[in-house]
């Protein structure tokens, strides 16, 4: 097992101008979420070169299996995604997107390049391990209904299905070099709100002759608050945020109708779909109260990201081996999104961080940000980390077989 360690070491260092390369590439040329056909046939192109022998899986999707000796013993399953954010990159560097307005600006260029890397890795040490490994790049992470979904409902968990899943995601809080790990609840479920509040508009200095439905939409983000402070349970994380209110009205207009947009987080299924009923019911009995009424409206995002605690410990330790104890980190949990989670709901699954961070250097913007980037150093400890994760997992998996 030393000896395996101590070769995809030797090979993500020897493959890590490539992986730079890639990086770069797919950097220069990112594409919107679904959109990303050029993203995918330079996926499909690579690992063809590599010696796999890649499907498309949705439009965009691509999946690859590494198979080792006794390929049907024991499957584990990497990700990645593919699409880029709708950012202007403010970024001056040579490899700065080429398309206006999209960019990279949450890693997923990492993601791809590495498990790229990873795949020629596993391919290349393919004889000294059994079981197999399914590759996944999917498209549309960052665009409900989430590439994820549509992936599974395509049978990206089948044949083979994998008995536990891996994800890496790049997380420029941490400093390269470094990964964290979480056990359990560890990244929130996200629902879209969207509620139109109607009243009866007209000259603002006449009020007893209206319906105010900014008055009305006043009470009613203050008690809609009450469902996270008083209807939770507090030992469950919930969110519950507006941050657009649009009412077309004057200094002396009162508008016929207010618009508000919203997000739901929370880290339980059952809490969440009762939550999403209390505020409905809340809304609609507060508006006609106040003699008004309300279309209230929730679609349903990405569920929560629960990490299966045995296969955390099992990654985690195995990181350690790799990186050295002092090089992973605990991570708290995090109530932004990712459709990784819909993987989690179905298999059990490690969504862990790959630290980015450079302060000498000035590589510190967080995600979703036009000046977000990376320390290109954590190309090559992501692709070797990953390639030797999956490895330990199918070591355990085809003990237990």
């Amino acid at each position: 097992m030393q000896d395996l360690t101590a070769q995809i070491r030797e090979l993500a260092q020897q493959y890590a101008a490539a992986t730079l390369a890639n990086r770069r590439h797919l950097h220069q040329h990112p594409e919107l979420s679904f959109q990303e056909h050029n993203t995918s046939a330079y996926v499909f192109q690579k690992l063809q070169e590599y010696g796999l022998e890649p499907e498309r899986l949705t439009q965009t999707g691509v999946v690859a299996l590494v198979k080792g000796r006794n390929p049907e013993k024991a499957t584990t399953a990497l990700r990645a995604d593919l699409d880029a954010l709708p950012i202007l990159e403010a970024n001056d560097v040579a490899y700065k997107s080429q398309n206006a307005g999209v960019m990279h600006a949450c890693g997923h260029d990492v993601h791809t390049s590495s498990l790229l890397t990873t795949a020629r890795i596993l391919h290349a040490l393919r004889g000294q391990f059994e079981g197999t490994v399914k590759l996944i790049f999917q498209p549309g992470e960052e665009k409900f209904p989430g590439g994820a979904s549509l992936m599974i409902k395509e049978g990206v968990l089948e044949n083979p299905a994998p008995a536990t899943i891996l994800g890496q995601h790049v997380f420029p809080m941490l400093e390269a070099g470094k990964v964290g790990f979480r056990s359990g609840m560890y990244m929130a479920s996200a629902d879209e709100i969207y509620v139109t509040v109607k009243g009866k508009g007209g000259h603002g200095g006449l009020p007893e002759q209206l319906v105010d439905p900014v008055l009305i939409t006043a009470h009613l983000l203050v008690a809609l608050q009450q469902i996270v402070s008083r209807r939770a349970n507090p030992k469950i994380p919930s969110v519950l945020s507006f941050g657009k209110v649009t009412a077309e009205g004057a200094t002396n207009v009162i508008p016929s109708e207010v618009k508000l947009e919203g997000t739901f987080r929370t880290m339980d299924e059952n809490w969440r779909a009762e939550a999403k009923v209390h505020m409905k019911k809340l809304a609609e009995g507060l508006c006609e109260s106040m003699g008004g009424s309300c279309e209230f409206t929730i679609l349903d995002g990405y569920p929560f990201l629960k990490n299966d605690p045995d296969l955390v410990s099992r990654s985690r330790a195995a990181a350690e081996a790799y990186l050295g104890s002092e090089n992973v980190v605990d991570l708290d949990m995090w109530m932004a999104a990712e459709d990784f989670a819909y993987y989690s709901q179905q298999v059990p699954a490690c969504f862990y961080r790959l630290g980015t961070r450079n302060d000498a250097q000035g590589i510190t913007s967080g995600v979703h940000t036009p000046t977000f980037n990376i320390d290109e150093s954590a190309l090559e400890l992501g692709s070797g980390l990953m390639a030797w994760l999956a490895v330990h997992e199918l070591q355990i998996l085809t003990a237990e077989r």
